[in-house]
């Protein structure tokens, strides 16, 4: 059936009015940064193809990027880097993303719904729900803000990292990722946490690859 109103209908009956949608992009990549998206679209809002960005191809999430960004009345983006991510964990991390997400926002929102995360630092009232970006419009309009969002980051990152070959699988854990990582080591956006990366870069200390030098500001 796809996502519905009836969440941010609830919220709307609990008296709030502007609800935001939250979700994220880039949990489960080698490299790069983890995006979120926080989008309050207008409660009449129609967006034909409406979907969880995962069920979306490449181009239907372009074509709905642009719709999404024209029809709401919010959008904030957030990013956590890769150097982030070590830090503080892949969770923490997301959650660093959506309340910068939540921060960028033209108006402040006073309910957030939110794909299965909760952001206890957060002081707006909010609801996680289950396979959000399946359920909720705002949810489902933030993961394809989201995910478009990073994929050109990553296919910006394709330009200086070119022997990656981010443009094709965007840092994600394919096939190809993990011979070009083997083959090269860890770049500046690879997350050193992350097994394969740990591993790769202990092949490095070992001298079995070439070191990569090239160096790039995440966005």
């Amino acid at each position: 059936m796809g996502p519905t109103k009836d969440f941010e209908q609830e919220a709307r009956w609990r008296g709030f009015r502007r609800i935001a949608g939250l979700d994220e992009a880039g949990r489960g990549p080698l490299a790069g940064p983890v995006v979120a998206a926080a989008v309050v679209l207008p409660f009449q809002c129609r967006l034909a193809g409406l979907d969880d960005s995962k069920q979306l191809s490449e181009s239907q999430r372009e074509q709905l990027y642009a719709a999404i960004m024209d029809a709401a009345i919010g959008v904030g983006i957030g990013s956590a880097d890769s150097s982030e991510i070590d830090s503080l964990n892949i969770l923490e991390a997301t959650r660093l993303a959506m309340r910068r997400a939540v921060e960028c926002l033209p108006l402040p929102p006073d309910f957030l719904l939110l794909d299965a995360v909760t952001l206890p630092a957060v002081p707006i009232p909010s609801r996680p729900i289950i396979k959000g970006d399946a359920l909720s419009c705002s949810i489902a309009a933030a993961s394809i803000i989201a995910k478009v969002t990073r994929d050109r980051i990553m296919t910006a990152y394709h330009d200086t990292f070119p022997r990656y070959n981010f443009v094709s699988h965007k840092g994600y854990c394919t096939e190809e990722h993990l011979r070009r990582l083997a083959e090269h080591g860890p770049c500046a956006i690879h997350r050193r946490t992350f097994a394969p990366v740990r591993d790769a870069a202990a092949y490095v200390r070992a001298g079995e690859v070439p070191v990569v030098v090239e160096t790039a500001d995440e966005w």
